[in-house]
């Protein structure tokens, strides 16, 4: 005889049971929301940017005298260069919105084309600072020694000197009221200007950025896996060592629009046939009292392009500084 029990087990079907440490699959809750993925230090500031209505306030007037800069004609179509002397000093009208200057040119002409020198100078000589002393700050950070000792010498040379005394001495001696230099040869001349008197701050925020940052766990890392110089350089220190510089950065092209115009009113810095807006404060300022238009208007653009950038520099600086939020 067969045994029941195991004729049993063989022909009787098991009926399965859910196992009690399967957990089954249930969706979130109604209502839920997802988890966000998390940010990174860019995303955060991101984030943190576009709640705050300084930012957005800041990059559109950034942005409009952008495009007015590249693109001066569709703004106006006067002349910024030629006048008629009939209308010398007339007030802002119908016909001339901002009046004319005492040669009869088109105020407003003159001020849409002024932001072109003013805001190329700033970018580029902004550019500029930061290539010539963000490199000089990493090599002085990473290297140390002799080489640290050394720029950093000369870097607080060119700190000391004041910088409308070397602007001044710099651009009497290769840009004075003797010489017949072109458009492009000004530009340049006020570029170099601005980026050798300025380079030192930027050389000293990159070298204490890369101080702080060479001794860290995942530098040393790549260090002893064999890295080289040029890879923990481009790889580890430049991306962790961009934000006090991007800070500086943003409130430097405010700093530069306003060094650009205070040096072209003096007449050392931008001259004719250069159209800018320090050159028209400058041919207008022994008329303010009779003519204010003509120092109204450019005065505005100016100070309202400059309060942009600094604006903008501040946010960035909120978003990007943990200590801030």
């Amino acid at each position: 005889m067969s045994d029941p029990s195991t004729a049993s087990l063989v022909s009787t079907s098991r009926v399965e049971r859910p196992s009690e440490t399967e957990t089954p699959d249930v969706g979130p809750p109604a209502g839920a929301q997802p988890q966000e993925k998390p940010r990174g230090l860019l995303g955060d500031a991101w984030h943190d940017l576009r709640r705050n209505p300084l930012f957005w306030i800041s990059a559109t007037l950034i942005v409009l005298f952008v495009v007015m800069a590249a693109f001066p004609s569709l703004f106006t179509s006067g002349d910024p260069v030629n006048g008629a002397l009939s209308r010398s000093r007339v007030g802002p009208s119908a016909e001339g919105w901002f009046g004319y200057d005492l040669q009869g040119r088109d105020v407003y002409a003159r001020t849409i084309y002024g932001a072109r020198a003013s805001i190329v100078v700033a970018l580029l000589s902004t550019v500029g600072t930061l290539l010539f002393g963000g490199a000089l700050g990493i090599i002085t950070g990473y290297r140390g020694g002799w080489i640290d000792s050394l720029l950093s010498r000369i870097a607080d040379v060119f700190f000391g000197l004041p910088f409308m005394l070397g602007a001044l001495v710099i651009l009497t001696t290769f840009n004075g009221a003797d010489r017949d230099n072109s458009e492009f040869k000004i530009i340049n001349m006020v570029i170099i200007t601005l980026v050798v008197l300025s380079w030192p701050v930027v050389m000293r925020l990159m070298r204490s950025s890369v101080l702080a940052t060479k001794e860290t766990d995942y530098v040393l890392a790549a260090r002893a896996l064999g890295a080289s110089t040029s890879r923990i350089i481009l790889k580890h220190l430049l991306p962790n060592c961009l934000a006090p510089l991007l800070i500086y950065a943003t409130i430097m092209v405010g700093s530069f629009i306003g060094a650009e115009a205070t040096l072209s009113f003096l007449g050392i810095g931008l001259k004719q046939p250069v159209v800018s807006w320090g050159i028209s404060i400058s041919e207008g300022e022994r008329y303010v009292r009779v003519s204010p238009h003509m120092v109204f208007f450019p005065c505005a653009f100016l100070i309202t392009a400059v309060i942009s950038f600094v604006m903008l520099g501040e946010a960035i600086r909120e978003a990007l500084d943990p200590k801030l939020r």
